[in-house]
């Protein structure tokens, strides 16, 4: 039997670090979204060249090159314009570096697992916690030589890191292979090509408190006027003082429109991005900015009203509430969603179900406890094999999304989220708590039971069930008693009242009524078998 991995302690999750907020630009004009697209080429060209220069210099890179390469974009643009484009392409090629890193312990992983089932004999079934042969000597041989592919990739990957290498795309790789396959995706290659210049522009700016309404390059006003801070090129198409173009609509923004203004009208830094959908035919205003960090309440306090704790799973949510001592409370909860559909469905799909859960867990008062789930290592193919639909259905769980969606939702209701190391929480659930919660009327599922284990880690408390002592050597003979009371509830251990009435069958008049003085009572080792013995004299004539 191999060994347990050690198991990470319960944490209370960090609250938000940052806010976005979008809206849509409305009663736009066509020569609005004339300028709008003028400025956006050419901000995207001179982001596409400065992405190039950031690459190139890979790990030589300084700030006095960071300096050289804005000085560089201020004279056909503006300085403002410049330090926001310099910005984002060392922000995309650090998020590349970063996905490279996560290329070569996927790479790593794979090799692991082909190594460990070819040193295995041919047919081997293996066990739980390591896998066994291939199937047969084809396969092994397959497999052989996907080994030296894998290990190529990995040498490769490697000398590219360290040299600094990295490969992005604006516009997004997978809009970039589309061209190639416009039948499959349903588009013409005049939809594909206004998709690709839309999403190669570049209008985003960064805030900077002090400044007229947080933002000088991109400016909203508190009563939702929108100006722009044209490009020196385009400086002739300024309608307004001081090269700028006001935009003919006015915006508002319905989530967090009080926070947004209350913002602006300290003159607080605050970023924009505008960015059109060319499949609506709409323009959108994102808003976001940093928030300061918060005091986290400490894990005791979470824990002190008890919690309710929640198994993530493909299609649903299953929770059930635990009182302070790990005991299940109520009847166990589902809050379902469907994936299916299209990204905004799955996505608007994902925050109805979280929000039903954080309104119950906010009526009750009660902390979420979830797991601290991380597929990435789980999804190869060479994890799980054949396994297609596990690895479909793993795949397919939006663990990501729901942890940052559960994050910002939680925040915003004041409820404390603890995660917990997901290590053997469904497998310890289902054998220690499936059966014992399934009742005539009640049919207890693998989830439920797995929302059980997660509450009870949270709680500090382990997730195997305290069993009760053999039946003749409880103290109240042969009637039940509970064992899952903490050493510190009060009263645990003590006396039964008596409660007048008529008895039943199973407790007798008086029966348990000194059950806890053990002195009080004729056994074995107690100190009323070894009281002061005396024998009373007896006539001599008996």
């Amino acid at each position: 039997m191999g060994e347990l991995r050690e198991v990470v302690a319960p944490f209370v999750v960090p609250g938000l670090s940052g806010v976005a907020i979008c809206t849509r630009l409305k009663g736009l004009t066509a020569g609005d979204e004339k300028v709008l697209r003028l400025v956006g080429d050419l901000l995207g060209s001179l982001a596409s060249r400065d992405l190039k220069a950031r690459c190139a210099a890979g790990l030589e890179h300084d700030s006095e090159r960071w300096a050289e390469r804005k000085r560089t974009l201020t004279q056909e643009s503006s300085s403002r314009w410049a330090g926001s484009v310099t910005k984002a392409a060392h922000d995309q090629w650090a998020l590349a570096r970063r996905g490279r890193l996560a290329h070569i312990q996927s790479l790593q992983a794979g090799i692991e697992t082909i190594e460990h089932r070819l040193s295995r004999p041919i047919g081997d079934k293996g066990t739980k916690q390591a896998p066994g042969g291939y199937r047969s000597r084809q396969e092994w041989f397959a497999k052989s030589r996907r080994l030296r592919v894998l290990e190529d990739r990995l040498q490769t990957a490697r000398a590219e890191r360290e040299a600094g290498v990295v490969r992005v795309v604006r516009g997004g790789k997978r809009l970039l292979n589309t061209r190639h396959n416009l039948d499959a995706a349903g588009l013409t290659e005049e939809q594909w090509r206004a998709r690709w210049e839309a999403g190669r522009r570049f209008l985003q700016a960064d805030g900077e408190s002090g400044k007229s309404y947080g933002n000088e390059t991109i400016r909203v006003t508190g009563d939702g006027e929108v100006s722009i801070k044209l490009p020196a090129p385009l400086a002739p198409l300024a309608n307004a003082p001081h090269g700028r173009y006001v935009l003919t609509g006015r915006v508002a923004f319905a989530h967090r429109g009080e926070q947004w203004r209350d913002r602006v009208t300290a003159n607080r830094a605050v970023a924009y991005r505008i960015h059109e959908d060319v499949g609506r035919s709409r323009w959108y205003l994102t808003a976001s900015w940093t928030l300061p960090p918060v005091q986290m309440v400490p894990l005791e306090a979470a824990r002190a009203g008890g919690l309710v704790g929640v198994d993530t799973n493909a299609d649903h949510l299953a929770a059930w509430r635990l009182d302070q001592h790990g005991n299940p409370v109520g009847a166990p909860l589902r809050f379902g969603y469907d994936l299916s559909g299209t990204a905004g469905h799955r996505d608007a799909q994902v925050r109805h179900a979280l929000i039903r859960l954080l309104h119950w867990a906010k009526r009750h008062s009660l902390a979420v406890a979830v797991e601290d789930l991380d597929f990435q290592a789980e999804k190869t193919r060479e994890k799980h094999g054949r396994r297609k639909r596990f690895r479909k259905l793993i795949s397919g769980m939006p663990t990501s999304r729901l942890r940052a969606r559960l994050v910002s939702m939680a925040a915003e209701l004041g409820i404390t989220i603890v995660a917990v190391d997901p290590a053997y929480t469904s497998k310890w659930g289902a054998q220690h708590w499936q059966k014992p919660l399934t009742t005539n009327t009640r049919k207890t599922t693998r989830h439920d039971a797995a929302a059980v284990a997660i509450g009870r880690r949270a709680l500090g408390h382990p997730i195997r069930r305290r069993t009760a002592p053999p039946r003749t050597h409880r103290s109240d003979g042969c009637g039940h008693r509970t064992v899952q009371a903490e050493s510190v509830a009060p009263g645990r251990e003590g006396n039964r009242p008596r409660i007048p009435g008529p008895r039943t069958r199973s407790v007798r008049a008086g029966r348990g009524e000194n059950a806890v003085d053990q002195n009080a009572q004729h056994r074995s080792g107690r100190s009323a078998e070894h009281e002061f013995w005396h024998q009373d004299s007896l006539p001599l004539s008996l």
